[in-house]
């Protein structure tokens, strides 16, 4: 190895993991999930107008959660707001999931489009999963997200946003490259948001659209 490869790799490795580092936080759960709350009303009628509902979602199933989890993060109850201790992820995902029961309510009670509702209900479905999965293995949330996110984004807007699907590597990738999950963890984790859920979205979908 020369002095100028010699020199160039810590720079190099610098560099990798500010990019990691950036994909974990541009793409962590509560911001890819509210995004995919936000355009869920689009295959409805009135949407750009409807997506009040899809930001009302994203309150209950993103927003007050994280407040939450921040809340207990500086409590020192929670190491830190990935939730990087599997032993502390089942109770966060059950605080979640009761956050998104209300929000639940709060939507029929208002009237919001089926659309956003079936979304909700698809996230509820992966909570519950996350959740039990969680005391025994340390599934990828970011990649479960993600791909979720992506592989839904494509059913429902059609193969224009087939691009998306860059995302699920490049995500997982960034979990392998900062130590927060092993290959296997993120690849169980893609499988599962584009798969499970993506799946669980589509037949909900289809029951109550």
């Amino acid at each position: 190895m020369t002095r100028e490869s010699r020199a160039a790799s810590p720079a190099a490795l610098r560099a990798r993991n500010r990019t990691a580092r950036w994909l974990t936080e541009a793409f962590q759960p509560p911001v890819v999930v509210t995004l995919q709350l936000l355009i869920s009303p689009v295959i409805e009628p009135g949407f750009p107008g409807t997506i009040g509902y899809g930001a009302l979602a994203a309150v209950f199933v993103c927003v007050l959660p994280l407040f939450l989890l921040l809340i207990l993060v500086r409590l020192g109850k929670v190491t830190d707001h990935h939730v990087s201790d599997r032993r502390q992820r089942a109770p966060v995902l059950l605080m979640a999931l009761a956050c998104v029961i209300a929000g639940l309510v709060v939507l029929s009670a208002v009237g919001s489009p089926r659309s956003v509702v079936v979304m909700v209900l698809g996230i509820v479905a992966g909570i519950v999963m996350l959740a039990a999965v969680s005391p025994f293995w340390k599934i990828s949330g970011h990649a479960a997200a993600v791909s979720s996110a992506a592989a839904i984004s494509v059913l429902m807007l059609g193969p224009a946003w087939l691009p998306l699907l860059i995302l699920i590597p490049a995500v997982g990738w960034s979990r392998v490259v900062l130590r927060a999950h092993t290959l296997a963890q993120v690849v169980a984790g893609s499988l599962f948001g584009g798969l499970v859920m993506a799946g669980l979205w589509v037949v909900l979908r289809d029951w109550l659209l």
